[in-house]
């Protein structure tokens, strides 16, 4: 009984408080980012497609070596810091872009990475 009862706690806590946002440092906290996996964030914003587009790429230019860009797919691979980022623009409707930053090196999560470019892009494009 007691086990059933430890096991249901955790999900009644998930399905009433629902998928909360985590604070991963105060800047991205403050930006309204969430931790997607070990190596993603990203947050839904009112910020304009094309002005994301711009800044992600302004950013990607400074950070690192683009290899791959591509505006209607909204898609950006760069390596920054012997690492590979991916950054995905997704329109979700007319005035609310999807902004996801992925960052890994030698094949593990490099969320540090992610976090301070997710950043300086959701910066860029105010």
């Amino acid at each position: 009984m007691k086990k059933i009862i430890l096991f249901l706690i955790p999900c009644i806590f998930v399905g009433i408080l629902g998928c909360a946002p985590l604070i991963i440092g105060g800047a991205v906290g403050a930006l309204g980012g969430h931790a997607l996996s070990k190596d993603t964030i990203q947050c839904e914003t009112d910020k304009n497609y094309d002005g994301l587009w711009e800044a992600a790429l302004t950013v990607s230019k400074i950070r690192g070596e683009i290899k791959y860009e591509d505006k209607t797919k909204g898609y950006i691979e760069l390596e920054a810091e012997s690492s590979k980022v991916y950054i995905r623009l997704i329109r979700l409707t007319v005035s609310t872009t999807r902004l996801r930053v992925s960052a890994r090196k030698y094949h593990f999560p490099n969320m540090s990475l992610a976090q301070d470019i997710f950043v300086k892009v959701m910066e860029q494009a105010r």
